[in-house]
C-alpha cells in the first residue's frame, strides 16, 4: 500500500462518524484487526481496510454487542482460518439476541402507538383535560386510555 493511502485519525473520523477519542479507545481497547500503524513522525496512519473494519465493529456496537464479545471476534480474526465455526456461532448468538431485541423494541412501539391514539382521539374530542383522571373515555373495562 503506498503512503498515498493512507488515513490520518481526522480524516477515519470524518469518514467513519467517530470522534478522535472514540478511535484511540478502540485502539486501546484492541478493536482493530490489525495493529494501528504510525508514521514517521509518530502519527497514526489508517487503511482503507482499518475503515471498513471499523464500520462493521460500529455496527455491531450500535447492535448491542459488548466490547469484550467484539475483542473475542478480533481474536479469532487475528489467528486466521480455522476458527470459522468459533466465530459464525458467536455471530449467531448475537444475531439471536438482536432478533430479541427486535421483538421487545416492536412490543414497545405497539405500546407507544397505542398511547399516540389515545392522546390524537381525546384531543380530536376536545377531551384532553381527562388524561389526568380516572374516568375513562370509554365504558369497557379492559380499555385503559388514561394519561
Amino acid at each position: 500500500m503506498s503512503s498515498e493511502t493512507w488515513l490520518s485519525i481526522g480524516e477515519v473520523a470524518e469518514r467513519t462518524g467517530l470522534s478522535v477519542h472514540a478511535l484511540r479507545f478502540y485502539e486501546r481497547e484492541g478493536i482493530f484487526a490489525d495493529a494501528v500503524r504510525r508514521g514517521s513522525n509518530g502519527r497514526r496512519l489508517y487503511s482503507e481496510d482499518d475503515v471498513e473494519w471499523l464500520h462493521i465493529c460500529t455496527k455491531f456496537r450500535a447492535s448491542g454487542m459488548p466490547l469484550d464479545t467484539i475483542r473475542q471476534y478480533v481474536d479469532l480474526v487475528r489467528q486466521g482460518g480455522g476458527n470459522e465455526h468459533e466465530r459464525l456461532a458467536l455471530l449467531k448468538q448475537h444475531q439471536q439476541n438482536v432478533v430479541a431485541q427486535i421483538e421487545e423494541l416492536k412490543t414497545c412501539l405497539d405500546v407507544i402507538t397505542y398511547k399516540v391514539n389515545v392522546y390524537e382521539e381525546y384531543l380530536a374530542r376536545g377531551t384532553a383535560d381527562r388524561l389526568w383522571t380516572t374516568t375513562p373515555l370509554t365504558d369497557d373495562p379492559d380499555v385503559c386510555d388514561t394519561a
